[in-house]
């Protein structure tokens, strides 16, 4: 992983002033211990008129392993072959990032004490990147940074040079020249840019990673035309992070145009009273029934079919009553974010025993879900085609079989009441259909029928007397269950 910053310059501002402005002297080879392997720096060439430096990363990808998902802990999504078969040694992502800011800190924050003048002054500079994943291919690498005054060479790696018909990888050579930016300007892009273009990052996406965003951000991200974009791949997707950091963006933005500080903004309008109640998201509500329901069962192993991001598996491994929590979901991003969420690569044994992440689908029957007390389908069937909805119902009730199974869905009665929600329309783009109170009854009470279980609703939400709830759940019970609880 390499990547190279050159700088051209005369004799009375010379381009071994980068030696000084990076903290690093061009006549020595410095080594620096990083927390994903072993970061070089070195000067290929260095004189008054050309100074190139270069850094060097070593990925040490057994620590990597050893570090996170490599042990199997929790049944990572990872397959266990890509944990050592990877691009992470040869192509720039969050790992170059980091090694970025750790070993040039310094510069990063436009810091030079013996030269304190020159990290102001815009120089020529050049950078090179030999491997770069681009996600989004060139066109994206020009509109992230052409806006921020590089001039921009993205040229797509072939797959194979020997076999041009099988085209061009994601990876690309890219190459910026600017005259106008300083070095901490040109770093700051780097750091963020980097694992945008990756859309991956290598370490857990905490809330600190926003004020890490703004502050590397400032004085260029606030005014990007790729904001949202940069911003949510940034921070991984996690879209209350994106929220909080699109919202202090905004404010730092309408302060720029008003010519205030921040602060006066945000100060614009009252701090609500520490009294008021503010109402309960529905997802909290909806996972608040689901764990009521569970407990009423008195389930110890459950599965999460549909899990998405974890926030259900998260709740269910709090309470120590849940021995087996499977998460099951069809997209491996999805489980690579409920893996980060969970933490499982720091995860001790004897928790990370109770909990497992697999890749399936529920349009198909699958032996590793038999045997298990409940299943949970949350906001699950409605993103599934009407004339695949037999399938999964085979797979969940026909062949997996728990002894009981909690269905949740929209009441599309109760969109009406949503004031954002155009009519007509549903509330997520991806939904295949929302039904109403009686459609899923009548549905539920079939599949009940068809695979010998017994079928309860329980309204969640405020339960509107016109529209009823927002989200309306079937508990499915099979009569060993009734049976169990009746004992």
């Amino acid at each position: 992983m390499f990547l190279t910053i050159s700088t051209t310059g005369v004799p009375e501002r010379p381009a071994t002033d980068l030696g000084f402005l990076l903290h690093k002297h061009p006549d020595k080879a410095q080594s620096f211990s990083t927390s994903c392997g072993r970061a070089h720096v070195f000067y290929p060439e260095a004189d008054e008129e050309r100074c190139t430096v270069a850094l060097l990363l070593e990925v040490d990808t057994v620590a990597l392993v050893r570090r996170g998902k490599g042990k199997g802990r929790g049944g990572a999504p990872d397959a266990a072959l890509a944990q050592y078969v990877n691009d992470r040694p040869y192509a720039a992502s969050s790992l170059l990032a980091v090694a970025l800011g750790n070993v040039f800190s310094s510069a990063l924050r436009g810091v030079c004490n013996a030269r304190p003048e020159q990290p102001a002054r815009p120089r020529p500079l050049r950078v090179e990147v030999p491997a770069l994943p681009a996600r989004g291919g060139p066109a994206l690498v020009h509109r992230l940074f052409e806006p921020l005054g590089w001039t921009v060479t993205a040229d797509p790696v072939a797959l194979d040079t020997e076999f041009p018909e099988w085209g061009d990888s994601r990876y690309v050579r890219l190459v910026l020249e600017s005259e106008t930016l300083t070095l901490a300007e040109a770093l700051r892009h780097l750091y963020v840019l980097l694992p945008v273009l990756d859309d991956a990052k290598h370490y857990w996406v905490a809330p600190d990673e926003v004020d890490k965003l703004l502050r590397v951000g400032e004085g260029w991200l606030p005014g990007h035309p790729e904001q949202r974009l940069i911003t949510s791949r940034y921070l991984t997707r996690r879209w209350s992070l994106t929220r909080q950091a699109l919202e202090r963006l905004e404010l730092v933005r309408l302060a720029e145009a008003d010519d205030s500080d921040v602060q006066d903004i945000d100060n614009a309008v009252a701090d609500e009273s520490a009294t008021e109640e503010k109402p309960t998201p529905l997802a909290v509500r909806r996972r608040e029934a689901i764990l009521t329901a569970l407990r009423a069962a008195g389930a110890a192993r459950v599965l999460d079919l549909g899990c998405g991001q974890g926030q259900l598996v998260q709740e269910l491994l709090r309470d120590p009553a849940y021995t087996e929590i499977v998460g099951v979901d069809v997209s491996m991003r999805a489980l690579t974010i409920a893996s980060r969420r969970l933490r499982l690569d720091r995860m001790g044994e004897r928790q990370a025993a109770r909990v497992k992440l697999l890749q399936g689908s529920l349009a198909y029957t699958d032996r590793r879900l038999k045997g298990y007390d409940a299943a949970v389908l949350s906001e699950v069937i409605e993103h599934v085609d009407l004339p695949r909805l037999s399938a999964l119902e085979y797979a969940v009730f026909g062949a997996a079989r728990p002894r009981t199974v909690l269905v949740t869905t929209p009441n599309v009665e109760y969109n009406v009441r949503w004031e954002t929600l155009p009519a007509g329309h549903v509330r997520h783009g991806d939904h295949r259909f929302e039904w109403t109170r009686e459609e899923f009854r009548t549905w539920a009470a079939e599949v009940a029928e068809r695979h010998g279980y017994d079928v309860e609703f329980v309204p969640v939400g405020p339960d509107d007397p016109e529209v009823g709830p927002p989200t309306q759940m079937a508990v499915f019970t099979t009569g060993t269950e009734k049976e169990a609880k009746a004992a």
